[in-house]
């Protein structure tokens, strides 16, 4: 009996994968006991694989990937190009409005006319 666990690599659990698919119940058991790994595992990594297999990305979804990405970039730096824009008149609005309260002082205008 092993006193430390294996740790499996991606590629040793596809192996296992692919060396326990055609056996029966009782050959697989024997290769659980042999090689030290849980039936309830092998299950979830057969779950990982066919996963992993589903959502591999094809060419066509790269493509439209890389075509959102453009697009999300795009859509950034239009909304950067507003935004400093509408921080540049932010500005300037509060710089009229600290003016007028300045002359306002000096000239002691009421602020409603």
């Amino acid at each position: 009996m092993q006193s430390k666990k294996k740790k499996w690599t991606a590629k040793e659990k596809f192996e296992a994968i692919l060396q326990t698919s055609p056996l029966n119940n009782a050959e697989l058991s024997e290769y659980c006991r042999k090689h030290g790994v849980y039936f309830e595992q092998l299950k979830e990594w057969r779950r990982d694989c066919i996963a992993g297999c589903r959502n591999a990305p094809d060419q066509k979804y790269i493509k439209q990937s890389k075509q959102k990405e453009k697009a999300y970039k795009r859509r950034v730096k239009i909304l950067e190009k507003d935004l400093r824009r509408k921080e540049k008149a932010l500005a300037e609005t509060a710089a009229l409005l600290a003016l007028k309260k300045k002359i306002q002082d000096i000239w002691e205008e009421p602020e409603d006319e």
